[in-house]
């Protein structure tokens, strides 16, 4: 990252010269954060925040994604300023602190509301994922795209209740997926063992924090799961960890859309992504996207990203 000029540094510490301020930049650290959440955390008016975001966006160190009727904070991508300004903050200050502790419990709920929300949803997952879209030309796309690279280890990040390992599956040596919901587990194993697919194995877990070794597969799917993820940019980083040099990673998911019910009846945490994100994030984990189709639906289009783990790392020579 660059380092930033003079005028650029005393900007940043102006803007940083405010315990609110300060407050707001150690709580966007590792997530974006929708305006409504920051001011839960800290109990002030939404007009009071917002102006303090406004000064932190206008001097770089945090950025702004308006997502449908919500607007996202995080810190900074392309440089580094604001995560050293946090650096210098105590650790032990007791605003700091409660800050983290409403975070943690602000999760909790999210956690909570999600997993309630899959239990119910399990049985019908399939059909419920599927009503704004109409599957078929996403999967067709995805077989035309990725077994022409031959994989032979792939790991579904989020199966859910298993589409991808029933589509890829029997196309791979090896299928692993993986959820967070032991009711959709429970789905997909009933459905693997229906197929006849011997060679599939399911896991429970986070797909921020995959239970599965440093570049131990090839073909990674992240199949309309990215808008659950409360740190997007870090499943994909997770993916990428575990991908052998030269696999891939096919993620499948909403453009971006305005339709708010998902957010509020399907507990959509984004409402879609946009290209340039994603493959933004990709790069950052040491992902080469190299084909990004768009999937026109109706009423709501779809984006596959394609990327290639990189064989070598940047600068260094083969």
């Amino acid at each position: 990252m660059p380092e930033p000029t003079l005028t650029e540094l005393v900007g940043a510490f102006r803007a940083a010269a405010d315990s609110t301020r300060l407050r707001l930049l150690a709580l966007v650290r590792d997530e974006g954060l929708a305006v409504s959440e920051l001011v839960r955390i800290l109990g002030q008016s939404q007009p009071r925040v917002s102006r303090h975001l406004k000064l932190l966006a206008e001097s770089g160190l945090v950025e702004r994604q308006r997502d449908g009727a919500w607007v996202f904070y995080s810190l900074a991508a392309d440089r580094d300023l604001g995560r050293r300004l946090i650096d210098l903050a105590p650790e032990a200050d007791p605003a700091l602190a409660e800050d983290q502790a409403r975070l943690q419990a602000l999760r909790a709920e999210r956690r909570a509301r999600a997993e309630e929300y899959f239990r119910a949803n399990a049985p019908e997952w399939d059909r419920q994922r599927a009503l704004p879209i109409d599957p078929l030309p996403i999967e067709r796309q995805l077989l035309e795209s990725l077994l022409p690279h031959a994989p032979k280890i792939l790991v579904d990040i989020g199966t859910g209740t298993g589409r991808m390992l029933e589509l890829l599956g029997p196309h791979v040596g090896q299928a692993i997926g993986i959820d967070a919901s032991r009711a959709m587990l429970d789905v997909a194993r009933a459905k693997l063992e229906a197929a006849g697919l011997r060679h599939g194995r399911l896991r429970q877990g986070d797909m921020a924090r995959l239970p599965l070794a440093d570049e131990s597969a090839d073909l990674a799917t992240l199949h309309q799961v990215l808008h659950f993820a409360e740190r997007p940019a870090q499943v994909i980083a997770e993916a990428a960890r575990i991908l052998k040099p030269g696999g891939r990673l096919a993620i499948i998911d909403l453009a971006p859309h305005a339709m708010e019910e998902l957010r509020e009846r399907h507990q959509h945490r984004r409402l879609g992504f946009p290209r340039e994100t994603v493959e933004g994030w990709c790069r950052a984990s040491g992902l080469e996207p190299y084909e990004t189709l768009l999937l026109p639906g109706q009423p709501l289009d779809v984006t596959l990203w394609l990327a290639a783990k990189l064989k070598y790392a940047k600068g260094s020579t083969p």
